[in-house]
């Protein structure tokens, strides 16, 4: 095994992620079951992603057991640290797992993966799963800040109202709520999703492993990956990124921009030239500037990176150590 300093992706080296690459994360897999049929693995792929059930079978399947292994260690030390601090009973609260990337990485497909393996273990049966773009600020309020061309960037999230809902599911109150959002209107919705005390809840976001705000108008010193138990960031080249997101904006020109609330029905006329043209504009006015600026900087802060070649195959996976 080697080591992996998430500054420098080029070739690893000793630090403080131990590398696993595709060979060696694949002989893991004899020890978990797999539940899911390719049935299932359609059902839960994103739009653009490519992922079929020898993916699911060698990478995933696998990281949920250690996933799992996780939360039985984090029960079992809530329990042994109750009984020394002579506590009596306490409500168990979710385990947290954030997971973070840029737009059109694969973390919403990787996301949904882990909620269905995670589930089909007897010990998490409920797990649930939200997004972080519920807690965008609404459009009026985007537009009303002049901030409408740096959504998705950290400033375009209420993020204290983020940190109250992470509070209050890892405080373990039985019912909280969180925001929704469309992406056919573009906008935070008025629906919200019912989190019920969850075994896991896992929170997939661009921005989740920011570090705490400082400064002026600052919230404190709490970062909202304070509440994770585990996170995972997923990598890739970013010029692979930007094939992957063009790709994907051509492909809704079909679905979402054919809708007629569409924010973006105006795409949906647009010619193959013209469509790559306008998916590579937006890629590098703003969600690369977004990547390199906000994104790409938080890697290292991960338990576990998940580094994908072009081909959208996992390469290699980057755990830190204990």
């Amino acid at each position: 095994m080697t080591y992996y300093s998430a500054t420098e992706s080029s070739t690893p080296k000793p630090g403080i992620f131990e590398h696993f690459s595709r060979q060696t994360w694949r002989r893991l897999a004899a020890d978990a079951p797999l539940p899911l049929t390719s049935a299932d693995i359609t059902t839960l792929t994103s739009l653009g992603d490519r992922l079929d059930i020898r993916e699911a079978d060698i990478i995933y399947r696998p990281l949920s057991a250690l996933l799992e292994m996780h939360v039985a260690a984090n029960r079992k030390l809530a329990l042994e640290r109750q009984a020394f601090l002579k506590q009596s009973a306490a409500i168990r609260t979710p385990f947290i797992i954030g997971i973070g990337g840029s737009v059109a990485v694969g973390k919403s497909t990787i996301a949904r993966l882990l909620l269905e393996l995670l589930r089909r273990w007897p010990n998490t049966p409920h797990v649930q799963l939200v997004t972080t773009d519920g807690f965008l600020y609404p459009n009026a309020v985007l537009e009303e800040r002049g901030l409408m061309t740096r959504k998705g960037f950290p400033e375009s999230y209420n993020r204290a109202q983020l940190l109250r809902f992470l509070a209050a599911v890892k405080a373990g109150e039985p019912v909280v709520t969180a925001p929704m959002y469309s992406h056919v209107t573009y906008d935070v919705t008025s629906d919200v999703a019912v989190i019920t005390n969850p075994d896991i809840l896992i929170v997939e976001g661009l921005n989740v492993l920011q570090p705490a705000r400082s400064g002026p108008g600052a919230l404190g010193t709490v970062a909202v990956s304070d509440y994770f138990d585990f996170s995972i960031y997923v990598d890739a080249d970013a010029t692979d990124i930007q094939e992957w997101y063009i790709e994907r904006f051509k492909s809704l020109r079909e679905t979402t921009f054919s809708r007629a609330d569409s924010y973006f029905h105006t795409y949906a006329s647009l010619s193959d030239a013209e469509a790559t043209s306008k998916a590579r504009q937006i890629w590098k006015t703003i969600n690369l500037v977004n990547l390199e600026e906000n994104i790409l900087p938080t890697r290292d802060r991960a338990s576990l990176i998940i580094r994908k070649g072009c081909d959208h195959q996992v390469e290699g996976l980057y755990l830190r150590r204990l």
